[in-house]
């Protein structure tokens, strides 16, 4: 199972989770859902205490992941497979253009 943190601005706003399954959930933070109830971070995931899941990355962060040949030079640099969506994004996506970042969450077990 892999997880990134996802912040809106500076703002830590929810739990993007790959499954070992190979699905996927992202859950807002509750103090987020508080806090923010209007800074939905994509339309097609307005701020509630749902926890959105699906069987593929969700579009939104799909479109975080570079493309062409800014993928290559990241997958060849980081040795990623281009088809592993979530270690592209976990690598790539911390400082991205726009208001979202990733961060790979470290979990209390591998620290």
């Amino acid at each position: 199972m892999r997880q990134a943190n996802i912040f809106y601005n500076t703002v830590y706003c929810g739990l993007l989770t790959e499954t070992n399954d190979g699905d996927y959930t992202f859950q807002y933070d509750n103090d987020y859902i508080n806090n923010y109830p209007e800074q939905f971070i994509t339309f097609t995931m307005p701020v509630s205490d749902t926890v959105y899941r699906d069987k593929r990355l969700f579009s939104f962060f799909e479109g975080l992941i570079p493309e062409g040949w800014l993928l290559n030079i990241a997958s060849k640099s980081w040795k990623i497979n281009p088809n592993d969506r979530m270690g592209l994004l976990l690598a790539c996506c911390k400082n991205c253009i726009g208001a979202v970042s990733v961060e790979p969450k470290i979990n209390s077990d591998e620290e």
